[in-house]
């Protein structure tokens, strides 16, 4: 009997382990030219976007009062106001699978799409960003 319940409990840990680790892959995706990466994620039980993008033709000034990297970085929540944000990391991870030109990705109210021309996301207010190489816009 002490064999069959320690096997449970080594079965019920490894399931656990397996869902935790499941639950830690990123949620998200990547343009085809694989300058553009989004990642989904909950703060506080709210569901929050962020997309960064790598290169960019002009990278904007850094305000005085941010000491991270800026310009490359957006975010938005669900009901909230898009913006560029201060990141001193990245959420570019090559194994995010491709949004493919003309397709759309949707997640708890996030919306994006990825055209030859960039990506556009948006969430259920119908604020977001447009970001490209070219330019990089807030709405």
């Amino acid at each position: 009997m002490a064999c069959t319940l320690r096997s449970l409990t080594v079965l019920a840990l490894l399931a656990a382990a397996s869902f935790a680790h499941a639950q830690d892959r990123p949620i998200g995706f990547q343009t085809p030219s694989k300058n553009i990466a989004c990642q989904f994620f909950t703060d506080n039980g709210q569901g929050v976007l962020r997309c960064d993008i790598m290169n960019m033709d002009t990278r904007p000034r850094r305000p005085a009062d941010c000491e991270l990297e800026w310009g490359n970085a957006f975010e938005m929540s669900a009901k909230g106001s898009a913006g560029r944000i201060g990141a001193g990391d990245t959420i570019i991870d090559r194994s995010l699978p491709v949004l493919a030109y003309g397709e759309v990705w949707q997640r708890a109210g996030f919306t994006c799409r990825s055209e030859q021309t960039g990506l556009t996301c948006f969430n259920a207010m119908q604020h977001g960003f447009s970001l490209a190489r070219a330019e990089q816009k807030v709405f």
